[in-house]
């Protein structure tokens, strides 16, 4: 069957597959950049000049690790203070009004949850984390966003814009006299509890979100280009078992060719009007 493009039937198309329920929802960065995130690949992300921290440099060069740590104690605060727009809330309503079976998250900002949304699977962690790779203790992002501003307290770089993992660009020249901080249990190493690029994704949340994709009754991607495979595979998963996909993406996707229905527009523009189109439905079908 031919996907159904953004033609203006589109929307009535993606609301009719969603009415039925046990909806997944697949979301990625290009559903925060309303909230002012940019994506990675879309077009807020064609201006991000260095490349995102890999797990294998983090964890073998300490210099790689000091320019991670100062670039994202910049950008944390960006991240911290931004809040969900009409995109999320969407999302949230739809969960309310239960036709959503869950949602499986590429992003790592936390925005669905503030939102109000409850069942969210986090596929690459949270910024709010932070883990020590040799103990293993986990804390708060705020903790030790506390103890960088103790031990930086007259560094002033210069910095540019927010990236979506969190840190911002900043020139290497801006890095001296910035301090990293040890895990205050062991004095070993902190990282984001966040998955980096190279790095696997816990067998355990794949594992969750196949299941989710097995069981359900659409798979809504929003806001990804699915170019990584560690969302892709779920579309491949759900085409191979019949499950149609919805993407909802301001671009083009990987998945464009295996989408039953394709709208490019802005997210916190659709989204609200198939939330409250589902709504209105389910509204007159409640017994008087």
């Amino acid at each position: 069957m031919d996907p159904v493009r953004d033609d203006g039937g589109a929307l009535d198309v993606l609301a009719c597959l969603a009415s039925d329920g046990e909806v997944v929802v697949l979301s990625g960065a290009g559903l925060s950049t309303e909230s002012g995130i940019p994506d990675y690949r879309g077009p807020s992300g064609a201006a991000r000049r260095h490349t995102p921290m890999t797990f294998q440099a983090f964890t073998r060069d300490e210099q790689a690790r000091r320019r991670y740590w100062a670039r994202s104690y910049l950008g944390w605060r960006q991240i911290a203070a931004a809040r969900p727009n009409a995109g999320h809330h969407a999302v949230a309503e739809l969960e309310r009004r239960g036709l959503l079976a869950g949602i499986v998250t590429q992003n790592v900002d936390g925005l669905h949850q503030a939102a109000g949304a409850r069942s969210v699977l986090e596929l690459h962690g949270s910024l709010d984390a932070v883990v020590c790779l040799d103990c293993r203790r986990s804390s708060p992002r705020e903790e030790l966003d506390a103890r960088l501003r103790d031990a930086n307290p007259d560094w002033r770089p210069v910095s540019g814009p927010v990236n979506p993992d969190g840190d911002v660009d900043l020139a290497d020249s801006e890095l001296d006299g910035f301090v990293a901080v040890p895990c205050t249990g062991c004095g070993g190493t902190l990282k984001p509890d966040v998955v980096f690029f190279g790095e696997t994704v816990p067998p355990d949340r794949v594992q969750e979100s196949y299941a989710l994709v097995e069981r359900a009754g659409l798979l809504l991607v929003l806001g990804s280009s699915l170019t990584v495979m560690s969302g892709f595979r779920f579309v491949l998963r759900a085409v191979k078992l019949g499950v149609p996909v919805a993407i909802v993406n301001a671009g083009p996707t990987r998945g464009d060719a295996y989408a039953r229905v394709r709208i490019d527009a802005p997210l916190g523009q659709v989204l609200p009007v198939l939330a409250g189109s589902l709504g209105a439905a389910l509204d007159v079908a409640q017994p008087a």
